[in-house]
């Protein structure tokens, strides 16, 4: 339904890959020291995830409550071992069930979202294959969908609609891609609608914009051409935007709530994924121009 990862095609001229914030030309002694780190960090990340996955098994075969706190701690940490911090604005809303629609610019975006509550995503089957980011999305019980296999779709509206019962957040990256982390993109209405379906039953449902910006590099405002170092879209390579990642460290995000809607039969979807979106837009503005409410 809505994968994170990066469209088909080429970044936009200016918008490029990512550029060394510290400067092209470094000292050997620096280049050393960044690898020293890169690998101390990647040896914790290795233990860190070594643990949590069998606890998380665990915790799914037998129905514990650690289900739930254990993918939200375990993308805590690993936001604090790569120096991402994020500073949340506004409150999630207290209603359920809650869908929530958010911008999309990163692999990024499911630990920094991931860290801030128990919830869980709605991603393609793909998303399952891929490394590190796979991996990160089973960890919060994202439920795939096969958009190739039509008679599936009953099957994953009622795994989504047993999560909702049980009080869970359904997040959805409602872009369906990931952009350049400078601008929004158009919300697509269809992703809305087929999770609508899943939950129809219990009448209203409160839906939440949520905007996800990268502002900071190491304390300096990001500039268009230093977004990349965060953002994730085009045809990067994983491989290389996560060591680029790890390197530089000290990544701030601003995560903002905007006001809930609700959805039901009084409402049309598109117009709440219409009011989302604008809503989205200009939290995602604001940020970026470090304006503060």
């Amino acid at each position: 339904m809505t994968s994170p990862g990066g469209p088909p095609g080429r970044p936009a001229p200016g918008d490029g890959q990512p550029v060394d914030a510290l400067g092209p030309e470094r000292p050997l002694w620096s280049r050393l020291m960044d690898r020293i780190r890169l690998g101390g960090v990647l040896a914790v990340v290795g233990v860190v995830t070594a643990v949590g996955i069998p606890a998380q098994w665990l915790s799914l075969k037998a129905g514990l409550p650690t289900r739930r706190t254990i993918p939200t701690l375990y993308h805590r940490i690993l936001l604090r071992l790569i120096g991402v911090r994020v500073r949340v604005r506004g409150t999630p809303a207290t209603g359920r069930p809650l869908l929530v629609l958010a911008n999309h610019a990163s692999w990024l975006d499911i630990p920094v979202v991931g860290s801030l509550t128990p919830l869980f995503f709605v991603a393609k089957s793909e998303v399952g294959t891929w490394p590190v980011i796979g991996l990160l999305a089973r960890f919060q019980r994202t439920v795939f969908v096969d958009r190739q296999r039509r008679h599936a779709t009953g099957a994953v509206n009622r795994e989504i609609a047993d999560r909702l019962g049980q009080g869970d957040p359904v997040v959805l990256f409602a872009e369906g891609t990931s952009s350049d982390g400078n601008r929004v993109l158009p919300f697509r209405t269809a992703l809305v609608g087929a999770v609508r379906e899943a939950f129809a039953t219990t009448g209203e449902v409160m839906v939440q914009p949520l905007s996800v910006a990268y502002v900071r590099l190491q304390g300096v405002p990001m500039g268009r051409s230093h977004r990349a170092v965060a953002a994730w879209f085009g045809d990067m390579d994983l491989a290389p935007h996560l060591l680029d990642v790890l390197r530089h460290g000290a990544i701030d995000v601003e995560v903002s709530f905007g006001a809930p809607v609700a959805l039901d039969d009084t409402h049309d979807r598109k117009s709440v994924t219409r009011a989302c979106e604008t809503a989205v837009r200009t939290l995602t503005a604001r940020a970026l121009a470090g304006r503060v409410d």
